[in-house]
């Protein structure tokens, strides 16, 4: 089988290895479809933190199941896999909260991923949803980001969101909020994907290179601001001028990661009883939710997939600046036996 393998950063090459075989407690998958994250973007560019190389990339999954002892699953079994393995024996697993182990291995991040032919995965990772196809479930990961984040928000139907960061994140957030009744403003620099967040389910949008954000935003709110702001633009800049978005008693959730401090009023946080958090990764019944939602058809997953690549032109997708792979929503590989 083929693997692509990212030997250090700006450098990709195909690879042919024998195909793996499952051990007790793990299965192996045929991948059809990988979706492409700002994660492989960061680490191919080197720009990733606790990043090791060479590194398989890749861990938004589409594919069909093979064989293992994952229980419930057939040969065939169109599939997707959370991709975020721990031995659930750390205090943050015992709390119920494994998206944020202290043992945490991330697909694609900390050990090797699936921009390969086939991958072998802990079998209790697997998931399935009836009458899904592969398009569904490449997305159901980058999805399940902002279904968790909206979990730690406590979205209530009815209330004001504002999401800053139009982008694959983002934009999920936006739709997955606007389905649950929220009333959702995007905010971002970009008029094509501020259209897009339009499309999903944003009810007004805000240019971020506008002079009067703040006035438009509190003219928005009926002067009351915003009660549940997300951050998924992973701007530090961003970031900190977003908590003077926030409504008095507002939630403000941290999806988008920098690498540097944040910093902002004590006092203005203070006097607004305001409640920081961030959120990482999602949890199973995130993924559950997704794909509820994806085969309700509350969520189309040609909304999402806006770039199509096949396996044998991936590397070269990376290294062409005439095919900007942060362009429309969602680039996704495809393998040539789909």
């Amino acid at each position: 089988m083929r693997q692509l393998v990212c030997l250090k950063p700006g450098k990709f090459e195909y690879i042919e290895v024998a195909i793996p075989e499952p051990s007790a407690g793990e299965s192996l998958l045929k991948v059809r479809k990988i979706g492409i994250c700002g994660t492989d973007i960061h680490a191919f560019s080197g720009n990733q933190p606790f990043f090791s190389y060479p590194r398989i990339l890749g861990h938004e999954v589409a594919a069909e199941y093979i064989k293992g002892d994952a229980k419930g699953f057939s040969v065939g079994d169109k599939v997707t896999v959370i991709p975020y393995f721990t031995k659930g024996e750390d205090i943050a697993s015992r709390m119920g909260k494994p998206n944020c182990s202290s043992d945490m291995r991330v697909l694609g991040v900390h050990i090797d991923g699936a921009m390969a032919e086939y991958v072998v995965v802990p079998s209790s990772s697997v998931r399935k949803l009836e009458g899904l196809d592969f398009d569904d479930l490449v997305l159901v990961e980058p999805l399940s980001i902002g279904a968790h984040g909206l979990q730690r928000g406590q979205l209530t139907a009815g209330e004001d969101v504002l999401v800053i960061g139009a982008g694959p994140i983002g934009l999920g957030i936006i739709a997955l909020a606007s389905k649950a009744g929220a009333r959702v403003i995007a905010l971002d620099m970009d008029k094509k994907r501020l259209a897009m967040a339009a499309s999903l389910g944003a009810e007004a949008v805000v240019n971020a290179l506008d002079e009067d954000v703040h006035q438009q935003i509190a003219d928005l709110t009926g002067g009351d601001m915003v009660p549940l702001v997300f951050d998924a633009s992973g701007s530090r800049v961003a970031i900190n001028n977003a908590f003077s978005f926030m409504a008095h008693g507002g939630r403000y959730v941290l999806v988008g990661l920098q690498k540097q401090e944040i910093t902002f009023s004590h006092p203005e946080f203070h006097k607004r009883e305001g409640t920081l958090m961030s959120s990482r990764n999602a949890l199973s019944s995130d993924f559950d939710y997704v794909m509820q939602r994806l085969s309700s058809g509350d969520i189309k997953s040609a909304q999402f997939i806006t770039n199509r690549v096949p396996f044998g032109e991936a590397a070269s997708l990376f290294l062409d600046p005439s095919r900007p792979l942060l362009s429309g929503i969602k680039t996704v590989i495809e393998f040539d036996n789909v």
